[in-house]
Parts: C-alpha cells; structure tokens; sequence
C-alpha cells in the first residue's frame, strides 16, 4: 500500500493497455456507416447498451454509452462519453456521471475526494461496461 506522503505515479503502459482493450470491444461494435448523432443499441446476455455517436472526424470519435436498468428511478443510468481513437486504437473517457473533466491525477484528499487514479479506475469502470458478452452484436440503430 502507498504512504500517503509518497508522491503517485501513472502506470502508463497499464493505463494504454486498458484503453486499448476498451477500444477493442466499442470497435466491434460500430457501425462501418454511422454519422453524428446516429444510435444504436446492443445487448448481450448480461444486458444492453445504447450508444450515440456525438462526434465523427477521420481518426476519433464521440460516443455516449448508457447502461438502462429497470432500476433507473432508484440507481442513476450508468453513462460514459468515450472519445475512440482509431489511429492509435485506443478508447479513453471523457466524462462519467458526474465528474465532467477527469485529471491525469489528483491530490489526496481532495474535496471530492476522487481517487488518486480516478481516470484509470473510470475506464476500467468502462470495461466492465463494456461486457455485456463477448458474443454481444448490434441489435438495432435507434
């Protein structure tokens, strides 16, 4: 366990090997065809994903992925923005929930008290996400 007086270091090769991994599973399922604001949803044996395509340039895009629930008047709707680099083939979070721009690090404590890695542990949020089954297909665009 880290000393709370010890400085925090990025695992960086840790951190792109996630992103890649998330970039993996998001790109099986985007459409060859799709342009901004396009929807789409896909399901699997553990659930369903609705995705949005917000932004659409030659290398990245924008995508919002929500996981509804039955539950949603009592849990809020899991919700990430990714932005998808397919030159580096990398997939990294913009925002989740509530937290709209996440720091490569933050202080600890720190007034919201987010992790001293909250962007990895967001993306790997996003990973677990993202396995809604390794069989998961495109169901339908919305």
């Amino acid at each position: 366990m880290q000393k709370t007086n010890e400085k925090y270091q990025p695992d960086v090769s840790r951190f792109l090997a996630l992103c890649g991994r998330n970039y993996a599973h998001i790109n099986r399922w985007l459409p060859d065809a799709c342009h901004q604001g396009d929807k789409w949803q896909v399901t699997g044996s553990f659930g369903c994903l609705q995705l949005q395509l917000l932004e659409n340039t030659p290398y990245t895009q924008v995508v919002c992925i929500s996981r509804p629930t039955d539950k949603a008047a009592l849990v809020p709707v899991p919700r990430v923005t990714v932005r998808v680099y397919h030159d580096a083939k990398l997939a990294e979070v913009l925002s989740s929930q509530q937290i709209s721009r996440l720091q490569p690090v933050y202080d600890y404590p720190n007034l919201y008290m987010h992790h001293r890695n909250e962007k990895y542990q967001v993306n790997a949020f996003l990973e677990e996400l993202l396995k809604i089954d390794c069989r998961a297909r495109l169901v339908c665009q919305l």
